[in-house]
């Protein structure tokens, strides 16, 4: 790894040019922030903060977008900046705040939410009310306790990513504005779209960034919604588990350079790339996975125009818009990921990953990028992948809206009520099937009112490291 907090740079492990650049300024970031006493966000998908826990988890959330020039860049990171128009005040993203560890998320994605689901827990809002806290060791804190079960993973893996828990605030029952109001966000800036039971939710990576957990509810089903920087990995869970209805936190630790979380309900450890508990009270029990699409807030808005956006009145200061992992996406090795390339692909080689019963497979986003539409097979399943250019990457430029295309992607099952697909890009738009002539858009929504919507398949757009990382003997397709 390429890492000094000394002024120029890089230290004895030999890197790139561009390496040496982000992880020099990484360095400073570093430095200025133990300078003030707080350690650095940006040194990994670190802890969320949150207040008092104790009382009920109730949500509703929203998408958020482009964010105006002028932000810190990851140099300027430690010093207190102003965000300006876009809420980010003086505090910053990498900067930890002091917080009670409180209560969790949980749990699988029914097809429809049962009639009673929340009649016991729902509040006035919708929201629903997270279980309390129960009176079990606690990983979090005590990783070798002798009532813990075996861990799923050698903990001496998991690596400090700089936070304290929660250190990186979770939003617990954020703010959502209807997205056809939102004059905050450039069209190309990603956002992760998800839609459950005709809810659909856009959270902008702008705010994404800078939080990486929102605990909530939408469509009736309790969810958590994060965002791995590091690793680039947007994953929805369901946080039913049992009777229990979880929320998370950052806990300030990674494993395989990836966001490690812990429910509030047990202080179980949590791998958000793959949603299994890894260690504590918890330990092998799996979240349902929710499909969740990172596009661009001009896709979601044309095909959600009643939908809403995370706003950014989060009731935290930071610089939302700015990128504060400049141009990391172009270096040449991932941040703070200590494990064995394969080096079938670059590190930090875009994929299109998905995974089923410990199994994993990735579609390259250049092949993707190149062809956009290839059908394949997995897990039993013909799927097709769908590629659509015009959404711009949250860890180029400062400036998120100025980052580079590196487009959208869409998994879904390859037909629609029993007929088979046959999908390519239509010159005019959106992806039409050669035998009925119907169009959809990358989000799966069909152009023609009343008809039937592709079926989402869950699925990441990540880096090729951490993909390898959990899944060793991934498949790559189309190459």
């Amino acid at each position: 790894m390429c890492m000094s907090l000394e002024e120029d740079g890089c230290g004895s492990v030999a890197c790139s040019p561009m390496a040496c650049t982000i992880f020099a300024r990484l360095g400073r970031v570093l430095a200025a922030l133990l300078a003030g006493a707080a350690l650095a966000a940006v040194l990994g998908c670190g802890a969320g903060s949150s207040d008092d826990r104790g009382a009920a988890v109730e949500q509703g959330e929203s998408l958020s977008g482009p964010q105006s020039a002028g932000e810190p860049s990851v140099e300027d990171a430690g010093a207190g900046t102003d965000g300006g128009s876009d809420g980010g005040g003086d505090g910053d993203a990498r900067q930890p705040e002091e917080q009670s560890p409180g209560e969790g998320d949980s749990t699988p994605l029914p097809d429809e939410v049962p009639a009673d689901a929340s009649a016991a827990t729902a509040e006035p809002g919708g929201s629903i009310r997270s279980t309390p806290r129960e009176d079990v060791p606690s990983a979090l804190r005590d990783r070798g306790h002798p009532d813990h079960p075996e861990p799923l993973i050698d903990l001496s893996e998991i690596r400090s990513g700089g936070p304290p828990p929660d250190g990186i605030p979770p939003l617990e029952d954020p703010a959502f504005e209807p997205a056809g109001e939102v004059d905050w966000l450039a069209e190309v800036e990603p956002v992760l779209a998800l839609e459950i039971n005709g809810d659909a939710r856009a959270y902008p990576l702008r705010i994404m960034t800078w939080h990486e957990l929102v605990n909530g509810t939408v469509g009736g089903v309790p969810v958590t919604v994060s965002y791995c920087p590091l690793c680039n990995s947007a994953v929805a869970y369901d946080r039913r588990v049992g009777d229990r209805i979880l929320d998370f936190g950052t806990s300030g630790e990674l494993f395989n350079s990836s966001l490690v979380m812990y429910d509030r309900q047990t202080e179980s450890l949590w791998s958000h790339y793959t949603g299994t508990a890894v260690a504590g009270h918890l330990t092998g029990i799996e979240l349902d996975l929710i499909p969740v699409q990172t596009v661009s807030f001009r896709s979601f808005l044309s095909t959600y125009p009643q939908g809403h956006v995370l706003s950014l009145d989060t009731g935290h200061s930071r610089s939302y818009g700015q990128n504060p992992y400049e141009f990391y996406d172009s270096s040449g090795r991932p941040f703070l990921f200590s494990g064995p390339f394969d080096e079938r692909l670059e590190p930090l080689a875009r994929v299109l990953a998905l995974r089923a019963d410990g199994e994993g497979a990735v579609i390259p986003l250049d092949v993707l990028a190149e062809r956009r539409v290839v059908p394949f097979s997995f897990a039993g399943r013909e799927l097709v992948a769908l590629f659509e250019p015009g959404t711009a990457s949250a860890l180029d430029s400062r400036n998120i809206a100025e980052g580079r295309d590196v487009g959208a992607t869409g998994v879904f099952v390859r037909s629609v009520e029993g007929r088979p697909l046959d999908l390519s890009a239509s010159t005019g738009g959106g992806f039409v099937d050669a035998t009925t002539g119907a169009t959809y858009d990358i989000l799966g929504r069909p152009a023609a009112q009343g008809a039937a919507a592709l079926a989402p398949v869950e699925h990441l757009d990540t880096f090729w490291f951490a993909t390898a990382a959990f899944y060793p003997e991934a498949e790559i397709i189309g190459q």
